[in-house]
């Protein structure tokens, strides 16, 4: 059997869910690089709408999952402050697509993850984590606040459930195919 090994980033805001999709789609004990909230960040970590977040990433979170007989993803989880997106540019290089977390009752933190994959061409899938239940918005009001392009998919999620984690995935996986070159 020929398995293909796929690169995945999923990527977001701070606090967005981006260690928590990884851990409950990972069929292996995912490694997380994830640290206490200090001092350090008050007053640059913007908890608002997390309050009760009390550790973050500080460079990645990595993960696998085999999604069919020959397809192997391999997840790469981006910290999600201002100062550690330099470590950006090393987690997408190579990567098929990214899964970007959007947290709805913080919008703001999507737009520099949206721009990122917009500007490098990279194909992404905007999946919506819902937190607490339903959304209070429509898919129109949320494309509409992203100024997403209708090519750009967006999908619902729970990233602290396997499943809706794992559809996510293949979402992001079948739209990254469906913009690939067909071969000649």
């Amino acid at each position: 059997m020929d398995r293909r090994s796929v690169k995945v980033v999923v990527a977001g805001g701070f606090g967005t869910g981006k260690t928590t999709l990884v851990g409950s789609v990972s069929e292996i004990p995912p490694l997380t690089t994830e640290e206490v909230l200090t001092e350090a960040g008050v007053g640059v970590d913007d908890l608002m709408g997390v309050e009760g977040k009390t550790r973050t990433t500080v460079a990645l979170d990595f993960g696998r999952i085999t999604i069919g007989p020959d397809v192997v993803l391999y997840l790469f989880g981006t910290p999600g402050q201002d100062r550690f997106w330099f470590i950006w540019d090393e987690l997408a290089q190579g990567a098929v697509g990214a899964v970007v977390l959007i947290d709805t009752r913080r919008l703001d933190t999507s737009f520099p993850a949206v721009d990122y994959f917009e500007r490098r061409g990279i194909p992404f899938v905007a999946a919506v984590n819902r937190f607490f239940g339903e959304c209070l918005y429509t898919e129109a009001e949320i494309r509409s606040a992203l100024k997403l392009d209708d090519s750009v998919p967006l999908l619902w999620c729970d990233a602290r459930e396997r499943e809706s984690s794992k559809r996510a995935l293949i979402g992001l996986v079948r739209h990254a195919l469906a913009r690939m070159p067909v071969a000649g």
